[in-house]
């Protein structure tokens, strides 16, 4: 069975920007998760992502200009001795009603398709909410870093636990590395 873990682009990946990432100048690397990735992919484990990208249906960037940010994702994590094994996006807006947009869980749905892993064994590391939502809906665990959005989305979960499925459990990583440190110390 494949070990399995899906990670969410921007703000968990690559520095966020509530004015879009839009091409791959503009797509940096948050500290430690190009080699967080490497490290992960090195001990056997099968990493996706899986990013809602809006800006195409808003015309912010074209596919080019994403497979261009993808493409750097990808060179940056093979020179480390890694590899991403698959990037799934979502290209609607938020009012397109689709089913892959998350919070909904169409994209978990096709990367469970397209990988055999079990979801419950598999981790979902996102920054917002609407990732946690999509992960604990599609049966994954979830983790929470709190780049990006992190500590907005901590800072609502506080508030209003409600958001997520009565007792589940969301460990908290200050950034993607620290959840890969834990990953391969604990063995979860």
């Amino acid at each position: 069975m494949t070990r399995l873990v899906i990670l969410d682009r921007d703000g968990v990946i690559n520095e966020d920007s509530d004015h879009y990432i839009r091409s791959a100048e503009q797509w940096l690397p948050i500290p430690g998760s190009i080699d967080a990735i490497a490290r992960l992919s090195r001990a056997g484990f099968t990493l996706v992502v899986a990013t809602n990208q809006s800006g195409l249906a808003r015309g912010y960037f074209t596919q080019e200009q994403l497979d261009a940010m993808h493409d750097k994702l990808s060179t940056l994590v093979v020179a480390k001795g890694g590899r991403v094994d698959g990037i799934y996006v979502c290209p609607h807006g938020p009012d397109d009603h689709c089913q892959c947009r998350k919070p909904a869980t169409g994209l978990i749905e096709q990367i469970f398709h397209d990988y055999p892993a079990e979801p419950a064994n598999t981790w979902l590391v996102g920054d917002s909410l609407r990732d946690l939502q999509a992960g604990a809906d599609g049966g994954c665990q979830v983790a929470l870093v709190l780049t990006g959005k992190g500590r907005k989305t901590q800072a609502t979960l506080a508030a209003h636990p409600e958001q997520l499925a009565a007792g589940l459990v969301v460990p908290v990583y200050d950034n993607l590395d620290s959840f890969v440190e834990a990953m391969l110390t604990e063995g979860f």
